[in-house]
């Protein structure tokens, strides 16, 4: 299901998504939502699918908006823009499977917020990472709003936002925006190990995991409670379960199926 603006690949439980704009450091269009939107949900119905792992191509994960289009949309059109590129975000929080960002070179504006939407952001140490739009007088899109101040807290996050300026990959893992910083050259080997982990672990529980830490911001903590009694209650019968309790008691590495 490759389309020009998005590379999809699948192998080993791992589902790549290569941002296949370089010339034009992987800014959207609507071909490139399209085919991620389509992506997720073809992962989302795909049991053979575990993880999914979104970089791009050539010299940056993705330079967001399109600079060449931007003043030129009439209203209805940015409405609608934007329309797609919210269903896009909401696909990816309500995918009960982990989705990892691999960013190198520049994630901005909507692109850093496509990464913050993941569930976990790999870098490389040549990664900048800005939310640009103070710099052409429009707001921050794509869930950043949203993201960021959970993140960083208010103030932190105004600071982003109102300067537009860069942060480099050091200082987005001392705010805690990124999970793990690696030399470009071993960003693909590092993902690889990394990707391959997940897949190979308990996959059912992982994306209940994250379900219920994405809607913990709007839960209480009896909320929470009940929902982790009900939900490890269904648990506690799976095959992953009781593999892993088999191969603690084996003194062996689990064989998990995500089931």
């Amino acid at each position: 299901m490759d389309n020009q603006h998005l590379l999809t690949h699948i192998e080993s439980g791992v589902m790549r998504l290569t941002l296949n704009r370089p010339e034009a450091l992987n800014a959207f269009s609507p071909e490139m939502i399209t085919g991620l939107m389509d992506s997720i949900k073809e992962a989302k119905e795909n049991q053979d699918v575990k993880v999914i792992v979104i970089n791009g191509a050539g010299r940056a994960f993705s330079s967001g908006g399109d600079v060449k289009t931007m003043g030129k949309a009439s209203g209805v059109e940015v409405y609608e823009h934007i329309g797609k590129l919210n269903d896009l975000i909401l696909e990816i929080q309500s995918l009960e499977k982990p989705v990892v960002a691999a960013v190198h070179g520049f994630a901005a504006g909507a692109g850093f917020n496509l990464a913050l939407a993941c569930d976990l952001i790999v870098a490389a140490d040549d990664s900048k990472f800005v939310l640009s739009f103070a710099q052409v007088g429009l707001i921050s899109d794509g869930g950043g709003l949203y993201f960021l101040p959970k993140v960083l807290g208010p103030y932190r996050a105004k600071e982003l936002l109102f300067s537009a300026k860069p942060i480099e990959a050091k200082k987005a893992k001392e705010w805690g925006i990124v999970n793990e910083i690696v030399p470009l050259e071993e960003l693909e080997a590092t993902l690889e190990v990394f990707a391959n982990q997940l897949a190979n672990g308990p996959t059912r529980a992982i994306g209940l995991m994250k379900k219920i830490v994405d809607e913990a911001a709007t839960m209480t903590l009896e909320d929470i409670l009940k929902r982790e009694q009900i939900t490890q209650t269904l648990m506690v019968t799976t095959d992953d379960h009781l593999e892993g309790v088999q191969a603690f008691v084996e003194k062996r590495k689990a064989k998990f199926t995500g089931k």
